[in-house]
């Protein structure tokens, strides 16, 4: 089990990592975390939610995701709310403060039985569990779902990580064991310092004290790596400032705040060739080369805030002076004309919407969840293929002529806008960009427009630069970490 000193510790990554080595060793991991709070979902193969990071650990793994490596899923939607989500499906709202009275015990069962459902299908494999936040939160840990409860029902071998990028790791590693039951522990057989910048031997007085002081083995010390790699939550999209010299297109991203499914911009995250700007919803739009509209878990509370800080007008006005705006299943919402939730449970918020396309969207209490494909039929050219999953409530209808993004019916729309060339888009399907072809035909579409040389579409898709990603993760992993007191009865 990986355990972390904090959230954003690095936990996710260490263990997408350690999945990975397992998997070149010869064994059959299974990645499984009790519970996440994620607005970053996955959908697998049977239609149900899970987090993102089991999902990214699972292709770590070898391994089509499944919901059972994440069998309680809590999905923020402001006011201390979440939705909470077991086995892939949901089954209620919970308060925060009342949130371990009413959800524990289902919590715990759904946990049980994701274990049960895993270990079922793969007799030979070996658990490999990520834990939440802090292991020692005292006000907490009574009612505890995924870290030593679960820890200590499996007796797991368990890994602590500290980020010492963001300082006090003497202080993290002894808080946390100091803090630990005698029964627990004993459970820690390694510490685990993350995101270590210039050269390690620096920090071998640092390892003997630790080793000293605690009695357990600081087992590795991991490099700041520069590859971007997924952020574990969305606060690690503050931290995502680098700029890249080779930059052609500056691509604004719309920052809501409450953004979900971020990591449908991975793809463009990796392009060389495109710089992308997260931006507050109170900042000016300026003029870029495109703007993305993300999802959103409370659409009609985020297109509040957007119409609040007038992103209406300024939208309007940069689609017709030839601007290009992409929605993303909410943002593909809001580009609309019209929004019915008479229930609230988009958040409430305007009943029109940016006006942008002519679309109406009527919220209800089903969601669709599922993976799609499709042949693409914009933008123009040979045909390409684009496979990638729903999520979302409501049911969109077009009111007029715009046109089908994909062959599929439902999937997505666009229409051309004003003189300029100006163009609106926007699609339900989440992992539009994976596809490396069509990624490319679209960057080229704003290449295009500023006179640059097109990409070319022979491109893999993004599956294969995120597989290398993880290698790369797991050869850094190998030679920095001993796993001897980990893997060991």
């Amino acid at each position: 089990m990986v355990l972390g000193t904090s959230s954003g510790a690095g936990k996710s990554l260490m263990t997408a990592a350690l999945c990975r080595v397992l998997r070149r060793r010869g064994e059959q991991p299974l990645p499984f975390k009790g519970q996440n709070m994620s607005n970053n979902a996955w959908v697998d193969a049977s239609g149900g939610e899970m987090a993102y990071s089991q999902a990214l650990q699972a292709w770590a793994a070898g391994l089509e995701p499944r919901c059972a490596m994440n069998p309680v899923l809590l999905k923020p939607q402001g006011d201390s709310t979440s939705e909470v989500i077991h086995l892939g499906r949901s089954v209620g709202t919970a308060r925060a403060e009342h949130y371990y009275r009413d959800w524990f015990r289902p919590g715990w069962t759904a946990i049980r039985q994701g274990l049960r459902e895993l270990q079922a299908g793969h007799p030979n494999g070996r658990l490999v569990l990520e834990g939440a936040g802090s292991p020692v939160e005292v006000n907490l840990q009574a009612r505890d779902l995924t870290n030593l409860r679960l820890a200590q029902f499996l007796r797991a071998r368990c890994l602590l990580v500290a980020d010492i990028e963001r300082g006090g790791v003497f202080a993290q590693l002894v808080g946390t064991l100091a803090l630990l039951s005698p029964v627990q522990r004993p459970l820690i057989r390694g510490l685990l310092i993350n995101r270590f910048r210039g050269r390690r031997e620096l920090f071998d007085s640092g390892r003997q004290w630790l080793a000293q002081h605690t009695g357990i083995p600081v087992l590795g010390v991991m490099p700041w790596l520069e590859e971007l790699f997924p952020p574990e939550d969305s606060l690690d999209l503050l931290e995502r400032r680098g700029r890249k010299p080779q930059a052609d297109l500056q691509i604004t991203v719309l920052k809501l705040p409450s953004l979900s499914n971020f990591s449908d911009l991975d793809p463009l995250e990796a392009e060389p060739s495109v710089q992308l700007r997260w931006q507050k919803p109170e900042e000016p739009l300026g003029q870029p080369d495109a703007v993305i509209l993300p999802g959103s878990k409370q659409t009609l509370r985020d297109l509040a805030a957007m119409q609040r800080h007038g992103w209406q007008e300024q939208l309007r006005a940069y689609v017709h002076s030839g601007g290009q705006v992409f929605g993303l299943c909410g943002g593909l919402q809001m580009l609309g004309q019209e929004l019915h939730d008479p229930e609230a449970l988009e958040g409430s918020g305007p009943g029109a919407g940016l006006g942008l396309l002519p679309l109406r969207t009527s919220y209800g209490h089903g969601k669709a969840l599922r993976q799609r494909q499709s042949p693409a039929l914009w933008p123009p050219g040979p045909p390409l293929e684009l496979q990638g999953f729903e999520l979302h409530r409501g049911h969109t209808t077009c009111m007029a002529a715009a046109h089908p993004l994909a062959d599929e019916a439902g999937l997505g729309w666009w229409q051309p806008v004003g003189l300029q060339g100006g163009t609106v888009a926007g699609t339900y399907l989440h992992g539009v960009f994976d596809a490396g072809p069509w990624r490319r035909r679209w960057l080229n579409l704003l290449r295009h427009r500023r006179g640059l040389a097109p990409l070319s579409e022979h491109h893999p898709n993004h599956a294969e630069q995120r597989d290398a990603l993880l290698d790369r993760l797991a050869d850094a992993f190998e030679a920095h970490v001993d796993l001897t007191p980990l893997l060991s009865s």
